[in-house]
């Protein structure tokens, strides 16, 4: 019986020591990965580091502004002069920091956003820009137009919506693949615009241009780094 005590001891001592076994192996790969000067591991710690940062950036984002995407690049000169090509968007879902309100709205109250400049009717701009899918499709990229009133009819209702630089309304218009754009309904609309950045919007435009120079950029930091080491040594 005192053997069989023992040998039960002894196995229960040496199962509690397989998790510490196998936390000592995890720590010590990690540990390798993170303090090694292979130009691979290096180059994919770093691109590990800027994943890392965007998704930190990008929860903020979201924090603030209530919606997703929180910024938006303007693609189109349907918005010039008060929004132009390249310019990044930040946008918060359409209650926040105040109710959205059109231009109709705005000739009462004085409200107006992005609007320092007349539209290509000469006419001063008041309202929100809002960011929204034409007809609910998430197949087409939202436009970012002004809110001109809340239209009620016998075939549905929303907003109407304009480019500063257009013409005519939005819902006089078609977009191909999906026909006519309807009255913008409240669950079709990701947000407003709160602020605008000039050109930084050109990156987005072009994130998959940006994302192989930037991981080129970084290959060729490494690489310099190590002959750089090499050369004092």
């Amino acid at each position: 019986m005192n053997n069989m005590g023992k040998t039960r001891k002894n196995n229960q001592k040496n199962n509690t020591n397989i998790p510490d076994e196998k936390n000592n192996n995890l720590r010590g790969h990690l540990d390798s990965f993170l303090k090694s000067e292979d130009p691979v591991k290096s180059t994919i710690r770093d691109i590990l580091w800027v994943v890392v940062v965007v998704g930190v950036i990008a929860a903020g984002l979201f924090l603030f502004s209530g919606t997703w995407p929180a910024v938006v690049a303007v693609e189109s000169e349907s918005m010039v002069p008060n929004m132009n090509i390249g310019d990044l968007i930040f946008v918060v879902e359409e209650d926040r920091f105040g109710e959205l309100q059109t231009w109709m709205d705005g000739t009462v109250t004085g409200y107006g956003k992005f609007n320092s400049e007349p539209d290509l009717q000469g006419r001063t701009v008041y309202g929100d820009v809002i960011i929204y899918k034409p007809n609910g499709d998430e197949s087409v990229h939202p436009i970012i137009h002004r809110a001109v009133e809340w239209y009620e009819g016998n075939t549905g209702s929303g907003y109407i919506t304009k480019g500063d630089n257009n013409q005519i309304a939005d819902q006089l218009s078609g977009i191909s693949g999906i026909g006519q754009i309807m009255p913008v309904k409240k669950e079709w609309i990701v947000g407003k615009a709160l602020f605008s950045i000039p050109l930084i919007g050109y990156a987005p435009l072009h994130i998959v241009e940006f994302a192989i120079i930037l991981i080129l950029i970084m290959v060729v930091h490494e690489l310099y780094i190590r002959s750089d080491r090499r050369d004092k040594k």
